[in-house]
């Protein structure tokens, strides 16, 4: 069973295609991190198959999957975008889009039609992208005085979290990046460090502290 700090997503673009009476189906699967990329993958796959009669789409972001969207395009409701999310949903995946293109061949292929049609195309992209199981990781930020550096790189050493940053002064900074249900263990031993304070600003507010 997954775990509640792993996810899987789709490591590169990937592509699908499916026919059914004439009419094809072009499904494109797509890594996305934010909506920001979402629209701007739309807009261009748009743009470039602007003589399709659909395109389609659905999405799913974040590691709890709680942000998704589906979007039939003109198609009847729920023959489209739905499919393309369930197939998303059936291989728990997420950080996704999948584009699906159809050019009409003149022949109608009706509700069960469509939703088998654009539920195939999708599954297809899936079967040729790479899968891959990624940790939910979360990042700490804090600051310490010099003279305990050896006691915050004893934990950093043992704990083996990623070092985003870091600003050695009088006032040293650092910001770690560590699988989330490792964090607990890392915050509770660096708790014990003396002078050592936890950071709660923003991230543009660490970097003033740091220039």
């Amino acid at each position: 069973m997954t775990q509640e700090d792993t996810y899987k997503t789709i490591t590169a673009l990937s592509e699908g295609i499916y026919t059914e009476k004439r009419s094809k189906f072009i499904a494109i699967a797509i890594p996305v991190r934010t909506l920001e990329e979402v629209k701007q993958h739309l807009e261009v796959y748009q743009k470039k198959y602007y003589d399709a009669r659909h395109v389609c789409y659905a999405y799913m972001l974040g590691h709890e999957r709680t942000n998704f969207r589906a979007n039939d395009n003109g198609e009847p409701s729920g023959t489209a975008g739905k499919p393309i999310l369930g197939q998303i949903n059936s291989n728990e995946l997420t950080d996704i889009l999948i584009i699906v293109v159809r050019y009409f061949g003149g022949i109608k292929l009706g509700t069960s039609g469509l939703i088998v049609a654009y539920k195939a195309a999708a599954a297809e992209a899936i079967a040729a992208a790479t899968v891959i199981e990624k940790t939910v990781d979360d990042d700490i930020y804090f600051a310490f005085e010099y003279p305990f550096m050896n006691d915050v790189m004893r934990i950093v050493k043992e704990e083996e979290p990623e070092i985003l940053e870091q600003s050695y002064d009088m006032d040293c900074l650092m910001r770690l990046r560590i699988r989330r249900s490792l964090m607990p263990k890392l915050m509770a031993r660096l708790e014990k460090v003396e002078s050592l304070r936890f950071i709660e600003e923003e991230k543009e507010e660490i970097d003033d502290l740091m220039e």
